[in-house]
Protein backbone atom coordinates (compact mmCIF):
# COMPACT_ATOMS: atom_id res chain seq x y z
CA UNK A 1 0.00 0.00 0.00
CA UNK A 2 2.99 2.24 0.89
CA UNK A 3 5.48 1.73 -1.70
CA UNK A 4 6.11 3.83 -4.42
CA UNK A 5 7.27 3.81 -8.11
CA UNK A 6 10.39 2.99 -10.13
CA UNK A 7 12.25 6.46 -10.76
CA UNK A 8 11.29 8.69 -13.48
CA UNK A 9 7.84 6.01 -14.54
CA UNK A 10 4.69 6.17 -13.93
CA UNK A 11 4.13 2.40 -13.38
CA UNK A 12 3.45 0.41 -9.77
CA UNK A 13 6.50 -1.11 -8.80
CA UNK A 14 7.69 -4.27 -8.81
CA UNK A 15 7.76 -6.38 -5.57
CA UNK A 16 10.94 -5.61 -4.59
CA UNK A 17 10.73 -2.15 -4.66
CA UNK A 18 11.34 0.27 -1.70
CA UNK A 19 9.94 -0.46 1.85
CA UNK A 20 6.63 1.33 3.24
CA UNK A 21 5.48 4.48 5.08
CA UNK A 22 7.14 3.04 8.47
CA UNK A 23 10.15 5.11 10.00
CA UNK A 24 13.26 3.44 11.11
CA UNK A 25 15.16 6.41 12.25
CA UNK A 26 14.64 7.89 15.44
CA UNK A 27 13.76 10.98 17.27
CA UNK A 28 16.89 10.54 19.95
CA UNK A 29 19.62 12.79 19.47
CA UNK A 30 18.46 15.26 17.45
CA UNK A 31 19.28 18.78 18.73
CA UNK A 32 15.96 20.37 20.59
CA UNK A 33 16.44 24.18 19.75
CA UNK A 34 15.14 26.94 21.80
CA UNK A 35 12.93 29.50 20.29
CA UNK A 36 9.80 32.00 21.05
CA UNK A 37 7.12 30.07 19.16
CA UNK A 38 4.72 32.76 18.29
CA UNK A 39 1.03 32.32 19.43
CA UNK A 40 -0.76 32.30 16.13
CA UNK A 41 1.36 28.59 15.26
CA UNK A 42 0.84 27.32 18.78
CA UNK A 43 -3.01 27.70 18.13
CA UNK A 44 -2.72 26.17 14.60
CA UNK A 45 -0.58 23.24 15.84
CA UNK A 46 -2.56 23.04 19.24
CA UNK A 47 -4.16 19.53 20.18
CA UNK A 48 -6.86 17.98 18.30
CA UNK A 49 -9.50 16.05 21.16
CA UNK A 50 -12.52 16.19 18.08
CA UNK A 51 -11.13 13.38 16.19
CA UNK A 52 -11.07 9.35 16.65
CA UNK A 53 -8.02 9.46 18.12
CA UNK A 54 -6.48 12.38 20.07
CA UNK A 55 -3.68 14.01 18.16
CA UNK A 56 -1.16 15.99 20.32
CA UNK A 57 0.14 19.20 19.72
CA UNK A 58 3.58 19.17 17.93
CA UNK A 59 7.27 20.42 19.22
CA UNK A 60 7.29 23.11 16.93
CA UNK A 61 10.62 23.53 18.63
CA UNK A 62 11.87 20.70 16.52
CA UNK A 63 11.20 22.27 13.28
CA UNK A 64 12.54 24.76 11.51
CA UNK A 65 10.01 27.91 11.01
CA UNK A 66 10.11 28.00 7.57
CA UNK A 67 8.00 24.18 7.61
CA UNK A 68 5.34 25.96 9.24
CA UNK A 69 2.26 26.01 7.64
CA UNK A 70 1.74 29.26 5.84
CA UNK A 71 0.72 31.37 2.62
CA UNK A 72 3.38 32.66 0.44
CA UNK A 73 4.31 33.78 -2.92
CA UNK A 74 4.48 31.20 -5.49
CA UNK A 75 4.44 31.99 -9.45
CA UNK A 76 3.30 28.82 -11.17
CA UNK A 77 1.11 27.64 -14.07
CA UNK A 78 -0.15 25.18 -12.22
CA UNK A 79 -3.72 25.61 -12.06
CA UNK A 80 -5.62 27.28 -8.80
CA UNK A 81 -6.60 23.85 -6.31
CA UNK A 82 -3.42 21.91 -7.89
CA UNK A 83 -1.00 20.77 -5.54
CA UNK A 84 2.90 20.54 -6.41
CA UNK A 85 5.09 18.37 -3.91
CA UNK A 86 9.11 19.88 -3.83
CA UNK A 87 10.85 16.56 -2.50
CA UNK A 88 14.19 19.06 -2.27
CA UNK A 89 12.96 21.91 -0.22
CA UNK A 90 10.75 20.00 1.63
CA UNK A 91 7.39 21.88 0.54
CA UNK A 92 3.87 21.31 -0.70
CA UNK A 93 2.60 23.29 -2.24
CA UNK A 94 -1.53 24.32 -2.83
CA UNK A 95 -1.66 26.51 -5.33
CA UNK A 96 -4.21 29.29 -4.52
CA UNK A 97 -3.77 31.41 -7.62
CA UNK A 98 -2.98 35.09 -7.68
CA UNK A 99 0.91 33.82 -7.75
CA UNK A 100 -0.21 32.79 -3.96
CA UNK A 101 0.29 29.03 -2.25
CA UNK A 102 -0.37 27.40 0.63
CA UNK A 103 2.89 25.69 1.87
CA UNK A 104 2.96 22.90 3.92
CA UNK A 105 6.30 21.63 5.34
CA UNK A 106 6.73 17.95 5.17
CA UNK A 107 9.12 14.94 5.48
CA UNK A 108 10.73 13.03 2.63
CA UNK A 109 10.84 9.31 2.87
CA UNK A 110 13.36 7.36 0.25
CA UNK A 111 10.12 5.85 -1.38
CA UNK A 112 8.85 9.26 -1.95
CA UNK A 113 12.07 10.02 -4.04
CA UNK A 114 10.83 7.38 -6.67
CA UNK A 115 8.05 9.23 -8.33
CA UNK A 116 8.03 12.43 -10.55
CA UNK A 117 5.69 13.85 -12.54
CA UNK A 118 1.66 14.55 -12.86
CA UNK A 119 -1.04 12.61 -11.21
CA UNK A 120 -4.10 13.02 -9.12
CA UNK A 121 -5.34 12.23 -6.24
CA UNK A 122 -7.56 9.13 -6.97
CA UNK A 123 -9.20 9.43 -3.53
CA UNK A 124 -8.48 10.00 -0.15
CA UNK A 125 -9.24 8.81 3.36
CA UNK A 126 -9.61 9.87 7.15
CA UNK A 127 -7.97 7.49 9.76
CA UNK A 128 -6.82 5.22 6.85
CA UNK A 129 -5.37 1.49 7.29
CA UNK A 130 -1.86 0.10 6.62
CA UNK A 131 -0.89 -2.62 4.71
CA UNK A 132 2.68 -3.56 4.59
CA UNK A 133 4.21 -4.90 1.45
CA UNK A 134 4.61 -8.54 0.29
CA UNK A 135 8.72 -7.54 0.02
CA UNK A 136 8.55 -6.18 3.78
CA UNK A 137 6.79 -9.36 4.76
CA UNK A 138 9.07 -11.48 3.66
CA UNK A 139 12.28 -9.34 4.79
CA UNK A 140 10.64 -9.33 8.16
CA UNK A 141 8.38 -12.17 8.56
CA UNK A 142 8.14 -11.50 12.26
CA UNK A 143 7.55 -7.76 12.42
CA UNK A 144 5.10 -7.59 9.54
CA UNK A 145 3.37 -11.10 9.15
CA UNK A 146 1.03 -10.21 11.62
CA UNK A 147 0.01 -7.17 10.17
CA UNK A 148 -0.25 -8.41 6.65
CA UNK A 149 -4.29 -7.78 6.94
CA UNK A 150 -3.84 -4.14 7.37
CA UNK A 151 -3.07 -2.48 10.35
CA UNK A 152 -5.95 -0.75 11.98
CA UNK A 153 -6.34 3.38 12.12
CA UNK A 154 -4.81 5.14 15.21
CA UNK A 155 -1.96 7.16 16.76
CA UNK A 156 0.55 4.60 15.59
CA UNK A 157 -0.45 3.87 12.29
CA UNK A 158 2.33 4.97 9.98
CA UNK A 159 -0.32 6.81 7.38
CA UNK A 160 -1.66 8.74 10.56
CA UNK A 161 -4.69 10.93 10.63
CA UNK A 162 -5.05 11.18 6.72
CA UNK A 163 -3.81 9.93 3.62
CA UNK A 164 -4.19 11.35 -0.10
CA UNK A 165 -3.77 8.21 -2.78
CA UNK A 166 -1.79 9.41 -6.46
CA UNK A 167 -3.09 7.61 -8.84
CA UNK A 168 -1.48 8.17 -12.64
CA UNK A 169 -2.97 7.25 -16.11
CA UNK A 170 -5.62 4.75 -13.91
CA UNK A 171 -3.00 3.14 -11.92
CA UNK A 172 -1.99 3.32 -8.35
CA UNK A 173 1.41 4.34 -7.68
CA UNK A 174 1.93 3.41 -4.35
CA UNK A 175 2.90 6.78 -3.63
CA UNK A 176 0.85 8.57 -0.77
CA UNK A 177 0.66 11.98 1.12
CA UNK A 178 0.06 11.55 4.55
CA UNK A 179 0.45 12.12 8.21
CA UNK A 180 2.47 12.07 11.30
CA UNK A 181 2.94 12.15 14.47
CA UNK A 182 6.72 12.10 14.13
CA UNK A 183 7.26 16.02 14.29
CA UNK A 184 10.99 15.38 13.91
CA UNK A 185 10.60 14.41 10.56
CA UNK A 186 9.36 17.35 9.21
CA UNK A 187 11.48 18.96 7.19
CA UNK A 188 14.23 15.97 7.06
CA UNK A 189 14.83 13.05 4.50
CA UNK A 190 14.20 9.69 6.31
CA UNK A 191 14.81 6.23 5.71
CA UNK A 192 11.36 5.24 4.46
CA UNK A 193 7.92 5.86 3.61
CA UNK A 194 6.22 8.99 0.85
CA UNK A 195 5.60 12.68 1.52
CA UNK A 196 4.41 13.31 5.15
CA UNK A 197 2.74 15.97 7.28
CA UNK A 198 2.43 16.55 10.48
CA UNK A 199 -1.39 15.29 11.49
CA UNK A 200 -2.43 18.57 11.75
CA UNK A 201 -1.37 20.08 8.50
CA UNK A 202 -2.76 16.93 6.38
CA UNK A 203 -6.28 16.85 7.91
CA UNK A 204 -6.32 21.05 6.79
CA UNK A 205 -5.11 19.53 3.38
CA UNK A 206 -7.32 16.93 2.85
CA UNK A 207 -10.43 19.15 4.30
CA UNK A 208 -9.51 21.17 1.04
CA UNK A 209 -8.51 18.90 -1.54
CA UNK A 210 -11.38 17.38 -3.92
CA UNK A 211 -10.95 13.84 -5.60
CA UNK A 212 -9.51 14.28 -8.96
CA UNK A 213 -7.21 17.09 -7.58
CA UNK A 214 -3.59 17.22 -10.13
CA UNK A 215 -0.24 16.96 -8.23
CA UNK A 216 2.70 17.53 -9.62
CA UNK A 217 6.04 15.84 -7.68
CA UNK A 218 9.18 17.25 -8.51
CA UNK A 219 12.57 15.65 -7.55
CA UNK A 220 14.80 18.92 -8.83
CA UNK A 221 13.75 22.31 -7.78
CA UNK A 222 11.68 25.53 -9.66
CA UNK A 223 10.63 22.78 -12.39
CA UNK A 224 7.12 23.91 -12.03
CA UNK A 225 7.30 27.51 -11.08
CA UNK A 226 7.57 30.18 -13.39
Amino acid sequence: MSLCVSRRTFLVAAPLALGGCVSTQQSKGLPKKKRQIPDYYLEMYAPIDDEPFPIPAPDLSRIEPQYYRQEVAYASYEPAGSLIVDTDQRFLYLILGGGRALRYGVGVGKAGLEFEGVGIVQYKRAWPRWTPTQDMIRREPERYGPLAGGMEPGPTNPLGARALYLFKDGKDTLYRIHGTNEDWSIGRAISSGCIRLLNQDIIDLHRRVQNGTRVTVLQGTGQAAA
